[in-house]
């Protein structure tokens, strides 16, 4: 009776040992688990740690591959995007011949003829120039410098392809971080293109240039935006009258189209009764409602954007330099001083630098007839204009 006592007490004390092994166990794996833990998450901490990391930061890196998309996808878009530009206004400088022009010649006295023929092929003139030079002209490049680690440890200039005079003219205001390359002043890295750009304003994609806008073409890219609204506005407001009278004419096609059917069904015979406007009247009305509603449309919205851009030349900045601009001055502000930007020479002196007049008669051989002169400066370095008489303190590039 005693052993079996003894054998029972010694069965449940191995039994509580085990149990007390068991539980040290799972605390020690419990343990281990979070020192691994707090480790793991320590070491990814420290490789991701950025003193200036804000919102925006990982705004944009949350945006990252929506910008991946559009750098390697839409790109080829292009392509498409300029036919379609070149076809829409084909079709409408089309219709202006074929329809409209000979109405005008017939209904017109000859002042008006002489007018409406010298500005709108002076009009047409001007924007197939400009268009053509703004997807044809380089917006230019900062010479191919490569930095390299000298054999001392210290960073030395490789030029590669670029001659020792453009090498010399290069003045580096900062490094580009995907070029590794110096940075000129008012220079910026296109990603599409994939290389930096003198004095980049955008990279127009979407629908007129499949071209960055530069230091070489911006003006040739405004000037197109500008002759192109005027252009429309010119149709929208010469062909007022005739959408009147051809949106009336459709709305009574419609009405005596709807009267046919009718009549139609309710005769006993097979045949139907002729139409009451002709297939060439048909497409003459429906042309110029659809002239009247592409050249409005274009009108307000290439308008708008082109007011946007003469706003930012009247202040001496491209779109890019209109946002670091801006919280430059709010940085200032903050601290009591103020902001002046360093390329703007007062408004109507940027309107001439940007333009590249230099004597009143370039107001009408640079500005109102097609010219391919090239703008002031290489782009690479910022000196005061020749057209500039009034000497500006030098700033720092920002």
């Amino acid at each position: 009776m005693r052993s079996r006592q003894r054998m029972l007490a010694a069965a449940m004390r191995l039994l509580l040992k085990c149990l007390r092994l068991g539980r040290r166990r799972r605390f020690k794996l419990v343990r281990q688990a979070g020192q691994l833990w707090r480790y793991g998450r320590l070491c990814l901490r420290s490789l991701l740690y950025n003193s200036f990391t804000d919102s925006d930061v990982v705004l944009d890196s949350l945006f990252e591959p929506v910008y991946w998309l559009v750098d390697h996808v839409t790109r080829w878009f292009g392509v498409v995007f300029v036919a379609l530009v070149i076809g829409l206004t084909s079709s409408i400088v089309a219709i202006v011949y074929i329809c409209l022009l000979p109405l005008i010649l017939q209904t017109y006295t000859p002042a008006w003829i002489c007018w409406h023929l010298a500005y709108g092929h002076w009009n047409l003139i001007m924007i197939v120039f400009h268009y053509y030079k703004a997807i044809t002209t380089s917006p230019g490049h900062p010479p191919q410098v490569r930095l390299s680690l000298g054999t001392k440890g210290q960073r030395s200039l490789l030029q590669l392809g670029a001659g020792d005079q453009a090498k010399n003219d290069l003045t580096g205001v900062s490094i580009c971080r995907k070029c590794i390359a110096p940075k000129p002043a008012r220079t910026h890295h296109c990603s599409i293109c994939n290389r930096c750009v003198l004095k980049m304003d955008h990279h127009c994609q979407a629908a007129w240039l499949n071209n960055c806008v530069g230091h070489y073409n911006h003006r040739y890219f405004f000037s197109f935006c500008l002759f192109m609204t005027m252009g429309c506005i010119y149709c929208s407001i010469s062909g007022w009258d005739m959408f009147r009278d051809a949106y009336a004419a459709i709305e009574r096609m419609k009405q005596l189209e709807k009267e046919r059917l009718q009549v139609a069904a309710n005769q006993t015979y097979y045949q139907t009764p002729p139409p009451t406007f002709s297939f060439r009247q048909r497409a003459f009305h429906k042309s110029v409602v659809y002239l009247w509603v592409l050249c409005s449309s274009v009108a307000l919205a290439l308008g708008a954007l082109t007011l946007w851009h003469a706003a930012l030349i009247t202040r001496g900045e491209t779109s890019i330099e209109r946002h670091i601009n801006k919280k430059e001055r709010q940085r200032l502000q903050k601290k009591g001083k103020v902001f002046r930007n360093p390329y703007s020479y007062g408004s109507w002196d940027n309107w001439k630098v940007f333009l590249g007049v230099d004597v009143p008669r370039h107001w009408l051989t640079r500005v109102l007839l097609p010219s391919p002169h090239l703008p002031h400066g290489t782009g690479l370095s910022w000196e005061l204009p020749p057209c500039m008489t009034k000497q500006r303190t030098p700033l720092l590039a920002i």
